[in-house]
């Protein structure tokens, strides 16, 4: 059966680590997984090439909104959140599913903010007196930011701040919001009025946030817990200033891993190999890294 990642550009996705690895971890012989460069253009050509010997594709940038008028069915989750990173095909029909949410849940409980599954209550420093995250700050608008929103939403936050660059551009963010529901305030990204999130979501690329890495070491801003979807190059520098600032950072491979396990079962029908699946993504950045890619 084939698998690939799609998406814009696409050369260093780690997809096909994690998956690959997994693949050998349960000895799934004549599975494959491949990266596909793939714009929205192409996108529709791309999926009507797809035969049975597909069984399915992770979707990144930017590809995540337009999937959704080509698929035969949309899971509830990724009709609420505006967006699809995962289509399996079964029975001639393309099925979209969203696991960037449970995904971004996943990762944030790894660090004790959510349900006990991660080992534990929160911490108090990320904790609000309902059990949510407090005050959330969330930068950027696009796909990942709705992801965002639902995942804060479910983890009992009713309002955050989004900071955006281009308010005209957020309509779809507001919409996904309305279906939640939760409310939100839209504010300018450099200065976005607020100061001490409990919680702090980054989902721009690493240069774009560095101005508020600038103002985390000098403690104009200060988040209990900051989540940086960023994984290549790592430390990005909001990553590296919130720690110097003594500040809880979950990076983007944790996010990625386990979306990464949400689609594999998915294709699968198996129960995902997580720490096989993390140990081959942490030994594909360090490579990276070695190689003066990070």
């Amino acid at each position: 059966m084939r698998a690939a990642v799609l998406g814009s550009p696409i050369g260093h996705s780690l997809s096909p680590a994690l998956h690959r690895a997994a693949y050998q971890e349960l000895g799934l012989a004549g599975w494959s997984y491949e990266a596909i460069e793939c714009d929205a253009a192409r996108l529709p050509g791309l999926l009507a090439g797809c035969g049975p010997d597909w069984a399915g594709l992770s979707l990144t940038m930017p590809l995540k909104r337009a999937v959704l008028p080509l698929l035969d069915r949309t899971e509830p989750l990724a009709a609420e959140v505006g967006a699809a990173n995962t289509v399996v095909f079964s029975g001639g029909r393309r099925h979209g599913y969203n696991t960037d949410v449970p995904g971004m849940l996943a990762a944030l409980a790894e660090a004790g903010l959510g349900p006990a599954r991660a080992g534990g209550p929160a911490p108090e420093a990320v904790r609000a007196d309902t059990g949510g995250p407090g005050t959330v700050l969330i930068l950027g608008g696009g796909a990942t930011a709705c992801s965002a929103l639902a995942a804060v939403r479910h983890l009992g936050a009713l309002e955050a701040t989004v900071a955006v660059r281009d308010p005209a551009r957020a309509a779809d963010l507001l919409t996904v919001a309305s279906r939640l529901p939760m409310r939100v305030r839209l504010a300018e990204f450099d200065e976005p009025g607020i100061c001490d999130p409990g919680l702090l979501i980054s989902t721009v690329p690493a240069d774009t946030a560095s101005r508020h890495a600038e103002r985390l070491s000098r403690r104009a801003l200060r988040p209990r817990l900051v989540l940086d979807v960023v994984y290549h190059p790592w430390p990005t520098a909001l990553a590296a200033a919130a720690r110097e600032a003594g500040v809880v950072v979950v990076g983007g491979f944790a996010l990625l891993l386990h979306q990464a396990v949400g689609q594999f079962t998915l294709m699968t029908g198996k129960p995902a190999p997580l720490e096989a699946m993390r140990a081959a993504g942490l030994a594909a950045l360090a490579a990276a890294a070695a190689h003066g890619g990070g």
